[in-house]
């Protein structure tokens, strides 16, 4: 294409700038021919402000076709100037407008591709960017090559004058999504609109929903519900360990060494048909070790409404003689604590008929027809097995790495809210948890691709981070916050994440030409995730 062609139906030379009179690796500076060019127009209802920056302008290169953007227009101040401007002698007024340099169309293509190593030259001319020139450029923005359907528009571009934002599923979740604000700047909206667009063009999704925050959102008829503890169980046998350190919150010192030795306890007792607890003090210690070494990894079950009791037999310690476990009271003592815990979760939430396979739906199956069913999408609402981190924790360690140990999946969009709740190790702020780290790693050539939204960027992993390629950043307003996803923002961009209204965003993503600024557009769906009034 050539620049006539944006222009066909109307004279360039009213969108005249200038000249490129300065090159550098990074931007490019045009001369203004003098100061009046930078006035208000109107020209075939293109509504022109250049006399001021973020607007974009247009290059006529023996290259192609250079699109840029103004970030400063600045004038030599001088006497001289003062007074060509006091006495309207604008035509003797060079303004300079500092450009970078953001896409470029060469005469064989048809839209704009990112420049690479292409600069404009000296001498070429500047011009105001047209309304046939900004839908081009929406048309190229998104540098992806797939042909698939664009969602529906989730939101509008606050500097192309309310076009409306549509990009592909992939631009979004190809290299994980991540959605992040402080509180009522409009991060769960957000999510919400774009699960909406994604459901909508029929795309899976796995959303799991730790505060019921989600649950009147969507309709049976879109998707499948699943409600832990109510509808929905699972055999306790199907945890690790450190899921149940995760769940029971433990220490790094004793703690989970004792709930691992009381768990295999309880699954000797299972597997020899005693629904009882195993009593330790008074008997042989090489006896009892014996018996313990017979349960397999096959021996996975047992009864968790007896783990309390179980803790309680563990309190002990070899006699003197050191052939028989006797009571300690010290172990005793230190035991409590961990029985505090166990007994509080238990009794305060719906885990007993969590752990139960009375019910319909167990867990995993549900999971597994889900991956390997098309057009189906999964809400999993875990909020009557109780909000905390542990609980949250534990169930997204235990579908992150189920999900990830299988083979031929159905690629879906796996959707966890507020993030940072449910992967920091409760053993160090330094630690994080494995399974959701793993997906983000592997997940995406297995065909699972992260949606996570989260209000503190800071207190996720650098490694799930990392892994993520495209982002939408809210309004924060702690510096350790923005801190923290500083590599993904430009200078501009990362000056602006303070000075953001609610509902405003920037939107990164190495599948965009440009980070982009956009207002999200509130969908229908219902959200229980209002603030009540005092």
């Amino acid at each position: 294409m050539t620049i006539d062609s944006f222009y066909d139906k109307m004279d360039k030379n009213n969108y005249y700038l200038g000249r490129i009179s300065q090159v550098y690796r990074d931007n490019s500076i045009a001369q203004v021919e003098n100061l009046s060019l930078l006035s208000y127009r109107k020209i075939n209802n293109d509504s022109l402000i250049p006399n001021t920056i973020n607007y974009l302008v247009v290059v006529d290169s023996v290259r192609g076709i250079f699109l840029g953007e103004v970030f400063q227009t600045k004038v030599l101040s001088s006497d001289k100037l003062h007074d060509s401007i006091n006495y309207s002698k604008v035509e003797t007024v060079n303004p300079e407008i500092n450009i970078d340099i953001i896409g470029v169309m060469t005469h064989h293509d048809r839209k704009f591709k990112l420049p690479e190593f292409m600069t404009v030259g000296v001498s070429e001319k500047v011009y105001l960017a047209n309304k046939m020139v900004l839908q081009k450029y929406l048309e190229s923005i998104e540098v992806t090559n797939s042909q698939e359907s664009k969602l529906q528009p989730f939101a509008i571009y606050l500097d192309m004058c309310e076009e409306e934002v549509s990009l592909k599923p992939s631009t979004l979740f190809d290299h994980h999504l991540f959605v992040v604000g402080a509180t009522n700047s409009g991060k769960s909206t957000s999510a919400l609109s774009i699960l909406d667009k994604a459901i909508i063009a029929n795309k899976k999704t796995l959303i799991i929903d730790p505060t019921g925050e989600y649950n009147d959102s969507f309709s049976e008829q879109n998707v499948i519900k699943l409600n832990l503890g109510i509808d929905t169980t699972i055999s306790p046998g199907k945890l690790t360990m450190q899921q149940w350190s995760m769940l029971f919150e433990t220490n790094s010192n004793t703690q989970s060494a004792v709930l691992a030795e009381a768990i295999r306890s309880l699954r000797y007792q299972h597997k020899e048909g005693q629904n009882s607890c195993l009593v330790k003090s008074g008997q042989k210690i090489a006896q009892l070790q014996q018996k313990l070494a017979t349960v397999s990894n096959r021996d996975t079950d047992f009864d968790i409404s007896l783990l309390s009791e179980q803790i309680a037999q563990e309190s002990v310690s070899e006699s003197r003689k050191g052939d028989t476990y006797e009571h300690d009271s010290f172990r005793a003592n230190s035991n409590s604590y961990l029985i505090q815990k166990v007994t509080y979760q238990m009794s305060n939430t719906s885990l007993f008929d969590f752990f139960n396979n009375s019910h319909n739906y167990n867990l995993l199956d549900k999971i597994d027809s889900f991956i390997h069913t098309p057009n189906t999408s999964l809400y999993i609402n875990t909020s009557s097995l109780g909000i905390s981190e542990g609980i949250g924790g534990m169930i997204i360690d235990l579908i992150c790495n189920y999900v990830i140990s299988k083979k031929d999946i159905i690629p879906f969009i796996f959707f966890i809210d507020e993030v940072h709740r449910y992967t920091k190790s409760q053993y160090s702020e330094e630690e994080f948890h494995k399974g959701l780290t793993l997906v983000a790693r592997e997940g995406r050539k297995k065909g699972i691709f992260l949606f996570l939204t989260s209000q503190t960027p800071k207190d996720v992993s650098p490694v799930l981070l990392g892994q993520v390629g495209t982002m939408l950043i809210h309004r924060l307003t702690h510096n350790d916050e923005i801190i923290a996803i500083k590599n993904y923002l430009d200078e501009y961009s990362f000056k602006q994440v303070k000075n953001l209204n609610q509902g405003e965003a920037i939107l990164t993503s190495i599948n965009l030409m440009r980070n982009v600024f956009l207002r999200v557009i509130k969908c229908n769906r219902k959200q229980d995730n209002d603030t009540p009034l005092l």
